[in-house]
Order: C-alpha cells, then structure tokens, then sequence
C-alpha cells in the first residue's frame, strides 16, 4: 500500500510494497460526482469555518504550499495538518503562515502547537481576524460512527476552490499502529488538514492522506486526537522558534511506545525447512512474500518483505517513525559451491546501509561473527544519528547464515528513528530469531 499526503506542495509517500518513503506526484483528480441535498446543505453550514492554509515565503508573496483547515473556537483556533505547516515549523525564520477562507477574506496566522505522530497541528488566527464566523464541533466518542456511515469530506483541493466530497465511513485500517479511518472518498491535494463532518455537521475526521494507484481510498486522522490538541494547547503561547525541540521530545514518547510493543510480540514461523527466521507478527505491519517458481535451473529463493506502512513526516526529507524487515532463503544446489559463494556474498555486499547527508551522520557500523543455538551467523549493525534531533538514530541490522556450502539466509531489520538503547534491544530481539530448526546435511557434515 501506498500512502501520499495531501498537501499541494508537501505531497510524501510512506513506505509500503513500492519502496522506502520518497518525494511522489500529485495523485490524478477523480471524476466528480454529483453532489447529493445533503452534502449542499454539510457545505452550505460549514462554508465560514472553512479555510485554506497558505505557506509563504517570507520576503514575498510566493506560496511554498497549500493545505486546508478549519475554525473550532470563536477565539480563532484552527486545526489542519502538521505536514501542511511543516515548513514554518521548522523554518520560521524563512516562512510565514496565511489563511484565505471561502469569501476571499485574509490573513496571518500563528502555531500554537502540532502532534507530529497524529499529522495535526492547531494553528490561531491572530486576534483582529475572522471573528464571529463560529465553530465546527466534534462528535462525541460516545456516538461511534458504523459502516457505511455518510460522512462528507472538505476543503480546497489543488488550489482550485473549497469542494466538497460525499463518502461512507469503513471503519479504522486495519493493522496500523495507530488508528486511521478508512473514507471512500476522492480526496485531492490540497485537502489536508480539511474537516470531515457526518450528517449534523460535526467533525469525525481529518482529511491527511490518500492510497495512491487506487479509486476512492482515502484516509483520516480521527477526530479525538484533533480535540485533544485543541484542549490540550488552545492557551498555549505561539511557537516562534524552530520546532526541533518539540518534535524531539514527541519522537522520543512515540519510539519508545514503538519499540515496547514491538518486542512484547513473539516472532512468527517462516515455514524454512532448516532455518527459524524472524517474520513479526502482522499486528501492525504487513508481509508479502515471493520466489522463484519450481522449474527455476539457477539460484532459487523464497522472499519476504514486512513493512508498517505509515511514517512519522518531519519535512520533506525526512520521514522516521516506522519499521522494515525481510529475508532471503536461498538454495544453490543447482549451482554448485562455488557458483552460489558467488552470488550469495554478491547479495549481502549489494545491500545499502546509508550514507552521510544533510539530516543523518554517516552510519556507525560493527560487523561480527556470531552464534545463535549453534546457527553460524554474520551480522553487521549500523546506527545513523539524526543532526537536529538528538538521541535518535536509524538502525540497520544485516544478517546472514554461513553454515551451508549451498544454502543460506539472509535478513534485513531497519527501525527508522529510534534511541541508543532501543537501538539496542532491537538489534538483540532480532538477532534471536534467528535459529536451526533442523540441520540440513551439509551443516552436520
């Protein structure tokens, strides 16, 4: 699965089946649909807490991106999306923060406070502006929404004009760490950060990412977390500085909780007929796997690939906050000994462990030889530090079986912005997965 954000010019994939997060295209537009009563009517009540949220250049007008939000005090407290506002946080030096709402009127506004884990960040309009316009309202937890549930998604997508989108409520996202809603809804670039309301109005969800390469598949941050920063930090001074800070102490609770329940869950068999191999359990991360068909004459593998598939956006260079894993059992006996050395060594040489860049030192590795119930192994680990979040690192753990003239295994671990210690106890949970089931001939000879 391929998730992309939805801000104009913020616009990040997070790591699923195609590949580690990088920069992605603006998804293409649904066709649109008729617009029901009911969804004129959501607008029409909705229309002056709506705002988009502009990112500008501080020396001139040039807006670096767009994004979408919503009043929820008369006070002017607006909620939208932390990736829709990262540049400011980050920058503020470089960049400043406008809104425009759906009659023209503008404005400058000011942060307050974000979520980073949550993709929320709570914004004022600064005193003088937009006063009674009113407020949405969020619905109670104590009212669940069900299934197919009509639900009504808004904001200004591809900085065209505020729209609307009619969709049903699917429940959360299944095997996510923390809770998504699954909206069937075509949502745009642009929208981030716009409300979505049920039928009396009253916020349920934040509009913050859509499936890329598929129809309909949209995704909200629910909207419990929204209300809890809004009453958590709605008296909360502006933020000023760069929020490096703030965004550490958030990762470092967010790893931590990561890395706990993580390592509480026991590993899953692989099905390998000599080796124990660690597959996790697919409470929050999906596995796919593959290999080479029966009638292969050369090497022969069997894949498998775990990855969560949501990450942490920081900016549009970094995203941190998940976990990645796979292994590669190989069988050479068609090849020979010395063929397979080849190839297999050529695998474990090929792998990339990183390198120095503006945001991460170059990585720190140990390499080894070690035992695990008498299982042969090497294993290299690395640890890369982030520059401006102290304490946080990006661990890669390679692994491979030399016990077998013939065969072997090789795994990969990735956790993405996790401390020394975590680091630690990961690298050795790891490490303990791997194991004999049963010795192939070649190993007991």
């Amino acid at each position: 699965m391929l998730l992309m954000l939805l801000a104009g010019a913020q616009a990040q994939t997070a790591p699923g089946s195609a590949g580690v997060p990088t920069p992605a295209a603006s998804a293409a537009s649904a066709p649109p649909a008729a617009v029901s009563a009911s969804a004129r009517r959501i607008y029409e009540d909705a229309r002056s807490q709506l705002l988009q949220i502009r990112t500008l250049l501080k020396t001139q007008n040039s807006q670096a991106s767009v994004g979408s939000g919503f009043l929820v005090s008369e006070d002017g407290h607006v909620l939208s999306n932390y990736h829709v506002i990262s540049q400011f946080a980050l920058e503020p030096e470089r960049y400043r923060l406008r809104f425009a709402s759906t009659d023209g009127q503008e404005g400058q506004l000011e942060l307050l406070d974000f979520d980073v884990r949550r993709d929320l960040a709570l914004l004022r309009v600064v005193p003088g502006g937009l006063k009674g316009r009113g407020a949405l309202s969020f619905r109670p937890a104590s009212s669940p929404l069900s299934k197919g549930d009509r639900i009504y998604s808004m904001g200004n997508p591809h900085d065209i004009a505020f729209a609307v989108v009619e969709g049903n409520y699917n429940g959360l996202v299944e095997r996510s760490f923390d809770p998504l809603i699954y909206f069937s809804g075509g949502i745009n670039p642009g929208m981030s950060g716009g409300p979505v309301v049920d039928e009396e109005g009253r916020v349920v969800g934040v509009n913050v990412s859509v499936m890329s390469f598929a129809q309909q598949m949209s995704f909200l941050v629910p909207g419990q977390y929204a209300q809890a920063l809004f009453e958590r930090s709605r008296n909360a001074k502006p933020m000023t500085e760069p929020a490096w800070p703030r965004l550490r102490e958030q990762l470092m609770v967010y790893q931590d909780e990561l890395t706990k329940r993580f390592l509480a869950q026991p590993w899953a068999t692989a099905g390998h007929a000599h080796y124990q191999l660690p597959v996790p359990q697919e409470q929050f991360m999906r596995c796919w796997g593959r290999g080479t068909p029966a009638d292969t004459k050369g090497l022969e593998f069997q894949r498998s690939q775990c990855r969560m598939e949501h990450a942490l956006f920081i900016s549009g260079a970094i995203q941190t906050g998940y976990l990645d894993m796979s292994h590669e059992a190989y069988d050479g006996a068609k090849l020979g000994a010395i063929r397979f050395a080849k190839q297999y060594s050529g695998s474990f040489r090929n792998e990339r462990l990183g390198r120095e860049d503006k945001y991460r030192t170059a990585p720190f590795c140990k390499e080894d030889f070690i035992s695990r119930e008498g299982l042969p192994l090497r294993a290299v680990v690395c640890l890369r530090a982030y520059r401006k979040l102290a304490g946080l690192h990006d661990l890669s753990v390679l692994v491979t079986t030399v016990d077998g003239a013939t065969e072997g295994a090789l795994g990969r671990f990735d956790a993405r912005g996790v401390s020394f210690d975590n680091a630690l106890k990961l690298s050795a949970h790891y490490l303990e997965g791997f194991a004999w089931i049963s010795k192939s001939k070649e190993s007991r000879e």
